[in-house]
């Protein structure tokens, strides 16, 4: 029996204890700028999928993936170690890496909202100024018509 909840919090306690390591435990200058992000745990409890993204030097600076994915493969058995000392289940669930492009989604989202946003400004502002093409009154009465 699958126990949906059970496997939630064991995620959010493995995400913790990743990120917690990751800053403090492990010795890899690359994984520096990793931060895990979300981490989901299958049903049996038997395999965990962490996901992390990489962040840029400074502000402008493009994030070394790579660098940060092979990190991360060197390390995935000492984080399951420790992961394992931690938790205190009966079977440490095996650690996969899985690189999360959210960021980079939400961002291009944000940049097309702004375009379209600024789009109906535009198309506000020439229909405020727009005039009828034809007469104020397109109506004819019989009164106007003799």
């Amino acid at each position: 029996m699958v126990d949906h909840a059970r496997a939630a919090r064991l995620a959010k306690r493995i995400q913790t204890i990743v990120a917690t390591a990751i800053e403090r435990e492990v010795k890899d200058a690359r994984l520096e700028y990793v931060t895990i992000t979300d981490c989901k745990v299958t049903g049996d409890l038997h395999d965990a999928t962490i996901f992390y993204t990489v962040r840029g030097r400074t502000i402008n600076d493009e994030p070394d993936v790579a660098a940060g994915a092979e990190a991360l493969k060197r390390a995935r058995g000492q984080l399951r170690k420790i992961v394992g000392d931690q938790l205190g289940v009966r079977f440490t669930p095996t650690l996969a890496f899985t690189y999360d492009s959210m960021p980079e989604s939400a961002t291009h989202m944000e940049e097309l909202l702004a375009k379209a946003r600024a789009r109906d400004e535009e198309l506000a502002r020439l229909a405020a100024q727009a005039k009828p093409a034809g007469e104020a009154n397109p109506y004819k009465t019989e009164a106007e018509e003799d």
